[in-house]
């Protein structure tokens, strides 16, 4: 896939697909290169889940709760627990990082589908906090914004790791 934030298109929906996948690309990208080492290291004292494959693998999770649970009405088969909340962050660093990376992109063609399939006023089946029941296109967009803050860390842990910048 191309990393690109400018759509092929102007309609709301490719341009929310579009910015979708630059984030999601984006966070791939900023793990391209680092070694299994440097994947599952915690290179922060007060954040010992802040691991590249923690990060990856909670958007990966984050993407499945906010799609097939709380939009679609799933029932939540994510790993995390009450006594355990964070613990897709904990998990993934006894996954491999290259299936961390290629469960996260199968987990997004997925959802690229599921964007397609579905109108972006339809409403979710489950309700969020508040008690109200979101769009898909509010959905999206919220994704867009956790994966693009998450990226952040990525970039700030992938620097302390082994010293890359950019992306």
């Amino acid at each position: 896939m191309t990393r690109t934030d400018t759509p092929p298109a102007w309609d709301e929906r490719t341009q929310l697909a579009t910015f979708l996948d630059y984030v999601r690309a984006t966070a791939r990208a900023k793990c391209e290169g680092v070694s299994p080492e440097g994947a599952v290291k915690a290179p922060l004292p007060g954040s010992p889940l802040m691991t590249l494959s923690g990060i990856v693998n909670h958007l990966r999770w984050v993407e499945y709760w906010w799609f097939q649970v709380v939009f679609l009405g799933e029932e939540d088969e994510g790993p995390w627990t009450d006594e355990d909340p964070d613990r897709e962050m904990r998990i993934a660093v006894d996954i491999p990082p290259a299936d961390v990376l290629a469960e996260y992109e199968e987990q997004c063609a997925r959802y690229r589908k599921l964007v397609v399939e579905h109108d972006l006023d339809a409403t979710a089946q489950r309700p969020i906090r508040d008690g109200r029941h979101v769009d898909l296109r509010w959905v999206i967009l919220h994704l867009i914004e956790e994966t693009a803050r998450h990226n952040g860390h990525l970039d700030i842990i992938r620097e302390l790791v082994d010293g890359e910048t950019g992306v």
